[in-house]
Order: structure tokens, then sequence, then C-alpha cells
């Protein structure tokens, strides 16, 4: 077994100035002939990083963003099929054959889609619109604490609507009892 070398002052100052140029740990070790523990060792003495977490950080951020608007432009062609699914609903539908004993082609147009071919639109715009919404959920205008304050006023007053026809209908014992 080879005998590993001591580290210099020269390996101080390679190691410090090939990580100013922004060289990796495995790429200082491989230019160095050292293994990568040295090199993490001499530039922990140095004082010294390898830490591309902020690297990680910023390119993650970039790469969530990427996928979010791919999330968006795919939710935009899912509605762009409900629509267009949507618009056959009621129009002329043209069904076709192929078959027969003499395994001939023959279409017929019809004044509206079955019912059943209906149903089957409808479950694709249904999916299609479901699928979008849980790609890019729906934002509303009204926050969520707004919306709970709302619900609750709308609670509030339907208790108040109970406790009242409680009261109408015979007496107070019951229109307290909450």
């Amino acid at each position: 077994m080879a005998k590993a070398r001591p580290v210099t002052d020269k390996d101080r100052e390679r190691v410090r100035q090939l990580h100013a140029e922004g060289k990796g740990r495995n790429e200082i070790a491989t230019e160095l002939g050292r293994s990568g523990r040295t090199i993490s060792t001499i530039a922990k003495d140095l004082g010294i990083s390898f830490s591309r977490a902020a690297e990680v950080r910023a390119a993650t951020e970039i790469r969530q963003a990427d996928l979010a608007d791919r999330r968006t432009a795919f939710a935009i062609r899912l509605h762009e099929i409900a629509e267009r699914e949507v618009e056959k609903i009621n129009q002329p539908h043209l069904y076709w054959d192929w078959g027969g004993k003499e395994h001939d082609f023959d279409t017929h147009l019809a004044n509206e889609p079955t019912p059943a071919d209906k149903r089957a639109l409808m479950a694709t715009v249904a999916t299609a619109l479901d699928k979008s919404l849980k790609l890019v959920p729906l934002v509303t205008e009204t926050g969520e604490d707004e919306a709970r304050s709302m619900l609750g006023k709308v609670m509030t007053g339907l208790g108040e609507v109970w406790k009242q026809a409680q009261r109408e209908a015979g007496g107070d014992e019951g229109a307290d009892a909450s």
C-alpha cells in the first residue's frame, strides 16, 4: 500500500485558487492527485466550503417555476379540449359503419349525438376540466379567511333562524341549548 504524501502549503494554496475559480471538490482532487476526503479536510482547515446548497436551492426554484408554467400551459390545453368537446353535444354528428355481408363503409349524419354519445362527451369534458383544475387550482378573488368569515356569518344567521323557529314552535326551553 502506498503511503499518502503529506499536505504542503503549496497544496493548500492550490486548493484555495481552484476553489476560487469555482471548481468542485472532486475536480480539485483529480487535478491535485488527492482524495476527495483530503481536499475536504484542506478546505475545512482553510475555512472554505464546497456546499452548493444555495445553488441547488436556486436551481430547484427555477425548475419549480418552469414546471408551474408547464402545468399552466397544459391546463389551458385541457380547457380548450373541454370547450371543443362541449360544442359537439348539440351539433350534428356523423356516424359511420364498416361491415355487413359485403364489408362496405356507410355513413349517417344525425341531428345530434345519441344520449350515450352525449354522456361520453360530457365525461370527456368533466375529466378534462377536473384534471386542469388539479394542475392549476382555481384561485378565487376572496381570500380563504374571507370565505371562512362569510360561512361563519351564514352559520350564525341559520342558528338565529333555528332558535327563532324553536321559540315560535313551543317555548324557549330548547332554544338556547346549543
